[in-house]
């Protein structure tokens, strides 16, 4: 377990997994074994969203790849490459058409075994700041490489009250978004929400093209930024989202700042 400190903000990092921000003694992240999710937070990567209905194949360039809902970057380990008092970088590395155990089957999936057909190199920094929390993801790979990028932070939420901010005072409910089931409730062309509990905190990203909110309890609430809304798709076209790496390294960036 990894803890930073800043002032009155105390992050810990469980092998790269953000599991707690605490502010002035206020939790905001979902505790894994509380209902709602088994996860505090992830990564979605190559792909967002489904593939079942297609097989589970999702095309490329360099031909079909085999990936389970949400790309198999969880399926990897992170590896901490740097920590001080106040940041920490963790690491995963990919080599191309090495093959990861699908953790979803066979209970969840029917595919055994997931690849994707470029190397590619992914890390995640923690920074603690006067103002907040900052999330930093690098993306390194080929340049051409296709892919979807999404995080997928869970807040906790205090009753079905809760409610989601952004835009132009437009606000969505607990219950809104849990209506929208499992396709999530998506915020179109929006980079800044904020979440309205007692003990609010704003979520701004850079990079991120939108948001897309997921619950399925009123005690929880993922704010998820993505590349792309992969639902606007059929699960065989998920390759008309892709973004693609330019020469320089894919970077995007999550701020988390808790509102007194």
């Amino acid at each position: 377990m990894i803890t930073l400190k800043l002032a009155n903000q105390t992050v810990k990092i469980d092998k790269g997994e953000l599991v707690n921000y605490i502010v002035n003694d206020v939790e905001f992240i979902h505790q894994k074994g509380d209902p709602g999710w088994r996860n505090a937070d992830t990564e979605m990567f190559p792909i967002i969203g489904p593939t079942a209905e297609a097989n589970f194949k999702v095309q490329t360039p360099k031909g079909d790849a085999v990936q389970d809902q949400h790309g198999l970057l969880r399926e990897l380990a992170y590896t901490l490459v740097e920590n001080s008092s106040t940041t920490a970088i963790f690491q995963k590395e990919y080599k191309a058409n090495t093959k990861v155990t699908n953790s979803k089957y066979p209970n969840k999936s029917t595919v055994s075994e997931l690849y994707w057909p470029y190397d590619f190199q992914f890390q995640k920094k923690y920074q603690l700041t006067n103002s907040g929390l900052k999330i930093t993801f690098t993306i390194t790979a080929e340049e051409g490489m296709p892919y979807m990028l999404g995080y997928h932070p869970a807040f906790k939420t205090e009753n079905s009250t809760t409610q989601v901010s952004y835009g132009e005072n437009t606000k969505a409910s607990v219950q809104d978004i849990k209506a929208a089931g499992s396709v999530a409730y998506p915020l179109r062309d929006v980079t800044k929400a904020e979440l309205q509990n007692t003990n609010a905190i704003t979520i701004e990203t850079q990079g991120f093209k939108e948001l897309m909110l997921w619950t399925e309890v009123d005690t929880m609430l993922c704010i998820e930024p993505i590349t792309f809304y992969p639902y606007d798709v059929a699960q065989n076209k998920l390759f008309k989202g892709f973004s693609h790496i330019a020469k320089l390294p894919a970077e995007y960036k999550v701020f988390l700042k808790p509102i007194n």
